[in-house]
C-alpha cells in the first residue's frame, strides 16, 4: 500500500493494489477541488446556458446572449460577473461592447462534450420544374 497516506495506513482494504489505483487517479486534491468549482459553474442552468452559447458563438455580447437564452440582460451580467470571477470567461472590449469568451479551454472542452449536437438545417425542397415552354411561347392550359 505505497500510495495510502500514513494516517489512513491502518485501515481495512479489500484490495490493496486497487486502493493504491484509485488514490493514483484521485490524484492531487487541489486538482479535485478545481474541478468541483467548475462543475459547480455549470450547475445552474442560466450558467451552463452562458457558457453553451459563448462556446459555441463567442466572443458574444450580453445582448446577443440575452436574445439567444430568453435571459434579462442584468441576469445575463450578474451571471458572466460569477463566471468571470471564475475565471471561465473574459471580457473582451470591442469599442463601446463588451464581448465574452471562453477563458478556460479545459471548461470548453467539457462542454463540448456535454453540449446537445446541433441539427444540421432541414433541406430546403426544391423548387417544382417548370416544363419547357413548346415552341411557339406558351403553355398548353389543363
Amino acid at each position: 500500500m505505497h500510495l495510502v497516506p500514513a494516517e489512513r495506513a491502518q485501515q481495512p482494504s479489500i484490495d490493496e493494489h486497487r486502493a493504491c489505483e484509485a488514490i493514483e487517479g484521485l490524484g492531487d486534491p487541489r486538482q479535485v477541488a478545481a474541478w468541483a468549482a467548475r462543475f459547480s459553474l455549470l450547475s445552474d442552468p442560466n450558467r451552463l446556458a452562458l457558457l453553451l452559447c459563448i462556446r459555441h458563438a463567442g466572443p458574444i455580447s450580453v445582448t446577443d446572449l440575452a436574445l439567444a437564452t430568453g435571459m434579462n440582460a442584468t441576469t445575463v451580467s450578474q451571471a458572466l460577473r460569477l463566471l468571470k470571477t471564475a475565471q471561465a470567461v473574459v471580457g473582451i472590449r470591442d469599442g463601446r461592447v463588451i464581448r465574452y469568451q471562453l477563458a478556460d479551454q479545459t471548461l470548453g472542452t467539457a462542454l463540448a462534450l456535454a453540449a446537445p449536437a446541433v441539427p444540421a438545417a432541414p433541406a430546403v425542397p426544391a423548387a417544382p420544374a417548370v416544363p419547357a415552354a413548346p415552341p411557339g411561347g406558351s403553355h398548353p392550359r389543363p
